[in-house]
């Protein structure tokens, strides 16, 4: 009777647990989100920039983030790095080359849990036409309701360190670094 009873339980259970869920796109809150790099100049001083025009999709699987996916594109034209000469330089076919290439994609082909708010997410970085596997070391700085739009939020901080050679743009390799480190802080809302 027991095992009857048991196993009617565990039928039921199965039969009316919820679905898993998909994963759920969420949108970029760009007044709380920026790409920023830095390089260093000759062994003197580090050089700041960012890049002010850019968008991505977001989908976030909570429970699996094996499951989430994100895909950016960056207006290379947005570049600013605080000083018009140099920004003009940096746009030009000695680097970025935007008038050829006017976007940086970045469109992740993998997402791991690495520990208990951190991820690693590896995809296909494209600048200046040319296509390389990054890796992002992204913190989740935090998962809740946002206190004043009351929906969904989630704020994370990723990662990279690039070498721009890779990319071709190696101009000025040692003088000015090969490494350009690279970091987004982002806020995203559920996309409703």
């Amino acid at each position: 009777m027991m095992n009857r009873f048991a196993a009617l339980a565990l039928t039921t259970a199965l039969f009316t647990a919820p679905a898993l869920a998909d994963p759920v796109e969420y949108e970029f809150d760009m007044s709380h989100a920026n790409i920023a790099f830095t390089y260093n100049h000759l062994g003197y001083s580090t050089t700041d920039g960012r890049f002010g025009s850019w968008e991505g999709k977001l989908l976030i699987d909570e429970e699996n983030p094996e499951n989430s996916t994100v895909n950016i594109t960056i207006d290379v034209n947005s570049l600013d790095t605080f000083w018009e000469a140099r920004d003009k330089h940096l746009l030009s076919a000695d680097f970025f080359n935007a008038e050829a290439h006017p976007q940086a994609t970045f469109v992740s082909t993998n997402v791991e849990r690495t520990g208990e708010t951190e991820l690693k997410v590896t995809g296909d970085l494209t600048i200046n036409g040319q296509t390389q596997e990054t890796v992002l070391n992204v913190n989740v700085n935090k998962i809740a309701e946002h206190p004043m739009l009351k929906k969904p939020a989630i704020g994370f901080t990723a990662t990279t360190t690039l070498l721009r050679s890779e990319f071709g743009m190696e101009q000025y390799v040692p003088y000015v670094s090969d490494e350009v480190e690279v970091v987004i802080n982002a806020e995203t809302l559920i996309k409703q």
